[in-house]
Protein backbone atom coordinates (compact mmCIF):
# COMPACT_ATOMS: atom_id res chain seq x y z
CA UNK A 1 0.00 0.00 0.00
CA UNK A 2 1.46 3.30 -0.70
CA UNK A 3 2.34 5.25 2.07
CA UNK A 4 0.69 9.30 2.80
CA UNK A 5 3.21 11.86 3.07
CA UNK A 6 2.33 15.44 4.74
CA UNK A 7 2.67 18.14 2.29
CA UNK A 8 3.09 21.71 3.77
CA UNK A 9 0.91 24.41 1.82
CA UNK A 10 2.49 28.03 2.18
CA UNK A 11 -0.73 28.49 4.16
CA UNK A 12 -3.28 26.71 5.67
CA UNK A 13 -5.60 26.05 3.01
CA UNK A 14 -9.30 26.25 3.71
CA UNK A 15 -11.41 22.87 2.46
CA UNK A 16 -12.21 23.09 -0.79
CA UNK A 17 -15.83 22.30 0.62
CA UNK A 18 -17.57 22.31 3.99
CA UNK A 19 -20.17 20.47 5.70
CA UNK A 20 -22.25 22.72 7.38
CA UNK A 21 -22.04 26.43 7.82
CA UNK A 22 -19.96 26.87 10.85
CA UNK A 23 -17.88 23.82 13.09
CA UNK A 24 -20.26 23.13 15.69
CA UNK A 25 -20.75 20.39 18.09
CA UNK A 26 -24.32 20.54 19.04
CA UNK A 27 -25.99 17.22 17.46
CA UNK A 28 -28.56 17.63 14.19
CA UNK A 29 -31.80 16.24 15.19
CA UNK A 30 -30.37 12.15 13.76
CA UNK A 31 -28.11 12.41 16.56
CA UNK A 32 -24.45 13.35 15.04
CA UNK A 33 -22.90 16.91 15.18
CA UNK A 34 -21.09 18.81 12.53
CA UNK A 35 -17.67 18.45 14.40
CA UNK A 36 -18.31 14.78 14.26
CA UNK A 37 -19.55 14.83 10.79
CA UNK A 38 -16.48 16.78 9.42
CA UNK A 39 -13.95 14.31 11.50
CA UNK A 40 -15.38 11.42 10.08
CA UNK A 41 -14.92 12.33 6.98
CA UNK A 42 -11.72 14.20 6.38
CA UNK A 43 -10.57 10.43 6.85
CA UNK A 44 -11.81 9.74 3.47
CA UNK A 45 -8.80 10.52 1.26
CA UNK A 46 -9.79 12.11 -2.25
CA UNK A 47 -8.17 13.54 -5.07
CA UNK A 48 -7.74 17.30 -5.91
CA UNK A 49 -9.28 18.87 -8.89
CA UNK A 50 -9.68 22.55 -10.44
CA UNK A 51 -12.71 23.36 -11.71
CA UNK A 52 -13.34 25.61 -14.11
CA UNK A 53 -15.56 27.66 -16.30
CA UNK A 54 -15.77 30.54 -19.03
CA UNK A 55 -18.14 33.37 -17.72
CA UNK A 56 -20.30 34.41 -20.71
CA UNK A 57 -20.06 38.07 -21.69
CA UNK A 58 -22.74 40.45 -20.34
CA UNK A 59 -23.70 41.48 -24.01
CA UNK A 60 -22.93 40.20 -27.50
CA UNK A 61 -20.40 42.53 -28.04
CA UNK A 62 -19.29 43.19 -24.81
CA UNK A 63 -15.79 42.59 -23.28
CA UNK A 64 -14.71 39.08 -23.06
CA UNK A 65 -15.96 37.20 -19.92
CA UNK A 66 -13.85 36.36 -17.27
CA UNK A 67 -12.47 32.84 -16.65
CA UNK A 68 -14.21 31.73 -12.61
CA UNK A 69 -12.13 28.48 -10.92
CA UNK A 70 -12.40 26.21 -7.58
CA UNK A 71 -10.47 23.62 -6.02
CA UNK A 72 -12.00 20.78 -5.37
CA UNK A 73 -12.55 17.70 -3.52
CA UNK A 74 -16.18 16.27 -3.68
CA UNK A 75 -15.26 15.32 -7.63
CA UNK A 76 -16.22 11.69 -8.54
CA UNK A 77 -17.48 9.13 -11.84
CA UNK A 78 -21.00 8.64 -12.12
CA UNK A 79 -21.58 6.67 -14.92
CA UNK A 80 -19.90 4.90 -17.95
CA UNK A 81 -22.62 4.82 -20.38
CA UNK A 82 -23.47 7.95 -20.92
CA UNK A 83 -19.44 9.17 -19.18
CA UNK A 84 -21.41 11.30 -16.19
CA UNK A 85 -19.23 13.17 -13.36
CA UNK A 86 -20.49 14.98 -10.66
CA UNK A 87 -19.11 17.34 -8.47
CA UNK A 88 -20.53 19.32 -5.89
CA UNK A 89 -20.62 22.95 -5.16
CA UNK A 90 -20.91 24.92 -2.07
CA UNK A 91 -24.69 26.90 -2.53
CA UNK A 92 -24.66 30.31 -3.74
CA UNK A 93 -21.10 30.66 -3.93
CA UNK A 94 -19.56 31.80 -7.44
CA UNK A 95 -19.04 28.69 -9.20
CA UNK A 96 -22.78 27.70 -8.17
CA UNK A 97 -24.12 30.82 -9.61
CA UNK A 98 -22.35 30.89 -12.90
CA UNK A 99 -23.37 27.63 -13.25
CA UNK A 100 -26.90 28.00 -12.97
CA UNK A 101 -26.50 29.98 -16.36
CA UNK A 102 -23.12 28.43 -17.86
CA UNK A 103 -23.92 24.89 -18.76
CA UNK A 104 -20.07 24.36 -19.77
CA UNK A 105 -17.20 23.77 -17.63
CA UNK A 106 -14.21 21.46 -17.39
CA UNK A 107 -12.14 19.58 -14.46
CA UNK A 108 -8.64 19.40 -14.36
CA UNK A 109 -7.12 16.92 -11.77
CA UNK A 110 -3.99 17.62 -9.92
CA UNK A 111 -0.77 16.40 -9.85
CA UNK A 112 1.47 17.11 -6.42
CA UNK A 113 3.25 19.22 -8.02
CA UNK A 114 0.48 21.57 -8.68
CA UNK A 115 -0.54 21.80 -4.39
CA UNK A 116 -0.02 25.79 -5.02
CA UNK A 117 -2.52 25.80 -7.57
CA UNK A 118 -5.22 23.94 -5.12
CA UNK A 119 -3.97 26.57 -2.52
CA UNK A 120 -4.65 29.05 -4.93
CA UNK A 121 -8.19 28.86 -5.62
CA UNK A 122 -9.21 27.44 -1.80
CA UNK A 123 -8.58 30.70 -0.43
CA UNK A 124 -11.52 32.68 1.25
CA UNK A 125 -11.37 36.41 0.56
CA UNK A 126 -8.97 35.89 -2.28
CA UNK A 127 -8.33 38.12 -5.03
CA UNK A 128 -10.07 38.37 -8.36
CA UNK A 129 -10.28 35.35 -10.64
CA UNK A 130 -8.65 36.83 -13.74
CA UNK A 131 -5.34 37.67 -11.65
CA UNK A 132 -5.57 34.17 -9.84
CA UNK A 133 -5.30 32.32 -13.49
CA UNK A 134 -2.58 34.57 -14.59
CA UNK A 135 0.70 33.21 -15.04
CA UNK A 136 -0.85 29.61 -15.03
CA UNK A 137 0.13 26.97 -18.03
CA UNK A 138 -2.95 26.36 -19.32
CA UNK A 139 -5.12 25.78 -22.69
CA UNK A 140 -8.53 26.77 -23.49
CA UNK A 141 -10.83 24.12 -24.11
CA UNK A 142 -12.69 23.70 -27.27
CA UNK A 143 -15.79 22.99 -26.26
CA UNK A 144 -16.10 24.44 -23.13
CA UNK A 145 -14.42 27.65 -23.49
CA UNK A 146 -12.82 27.17 -20.13
CA UNK A 147 -9.21 26.81 -18.63
CA UNK A 148 -7.55 23.13 -18.88
CA UNK A 149 -4.46 23.29 -16.78
CA UNK A 150 -1.23 22.11 -18.51
CA UNK A 151 0.49 19.54 -16.47
CA UNK A 152 -2.75 17.97 -15.18
CA UNK A 153 -3.14 14.29 -14.30
CA UNK A 154 -6.37 14.54 -16.66
CA UNK A 155 -8.74 17.07 -18.03
CA UNK A 156 -12.60 17.19 -18.98
CA UNK A 157 -14.95 19.28 -20.51
CA UNK A 158 -18.50 18.73 -19.55
CA UNK A 159 -22.01 19.57 -20.03
CA UNK A 160 -24.53 20.09 -16.98
CA UNK A 161 -26.89 17.06 -17.28
CA UNK A 162 -28.87 17.94 -14.23
CA UNK A 163 -28.83 19.66 -10.92
CA UNK A 164 -29.42 18.53 -7.43
CA UNK A 165 -30.13 20.56 -4.41
CA UNK A 166 -27.99 18.85 -1.59
CA UNK A 167 -27.97 20.76 1.70
CA UNK A 168 -26.32 23.49 1.94
CA UNK A 169 -24.28 22.28 -1.80
CA UNK A 170 -26.08 21.72 -5.18
CA UNK A 171 -24.60 18.51 -6.96
CA UNK A 172 -23.84 19.17 -10.49
CA UNK A 173 -24.26 16.42 -12.75
CA UNK A 174 -22.35 16.67 -15.88
CA UNK A 175 -21.94 14.93 -19.11
CA UNK A 176 -18.29 14.23 -20.46
CA UNK A 177 -17.92 16.06 -23.98
CA UNK A 178 -13.82 15.19 -24.54
CA UNK A 179 -10.99 13.78 -21.79
CA UNK A 180 -7.62 14.06 -22.25
CA UNK A 181 -3.90 12.85 -20.49
CA UNK A 182 -1.49 16.00 -19.98
CA UNK A 183 0.51 14.48 -17.67
CA UNK A 184 -0.65 10.98 -16.60
CA UNK A 185 1.90 9.64 -15.37
CA UNK A 186 2.19 12.07 -12.48
CA UNK A 187 1.56 11.61 -8.96
CA UNK A 188 -1.44 12.75 -7.62
CA UNK A 189 -2.24 15.65 -5.33
CA UNK A 190 -4.64 13.93 -2.31
CA UNK A 191 -6.70 15.62 0.37
CA UNK A 192 -6.55 14.01 3.65
CA UNK A 193 -7.86 14.98 7.17
CA UNK A 194 -7.53 18.37 5.99
CA UNK A 195 -4.25 18.77 4.47
CA UNK A 196 -3.04 18.37 0.79
CA UNK A 197 -0.99 15.57 0.52
CA UNK A 198 1.16 13.12 -1.97
CA UNK A 199 1.52 9.86 -2.61
CA UNK A 200 5.01 8.89 -1.69
CA UNK A 201 6.27 5.83 -3.46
Amino acid sequence: MPKTTLVTAPTAPTPPTRVGPEPSATPHPEGVSNDEFRAAMSRLAAGVCLITAHEPPSTADGPRGEDVGMTATAFMSVSLDPPLVLVSLREGSRMDDLLTEQPLWAVSVLADGQLQVAGRFAMKNRISDRLLFEGLPAVRGALSGAPLLSGALATLECRTESRVEAGDHTLVIGRVLSAALPNPDAPPLTYFRGRYRHLAP
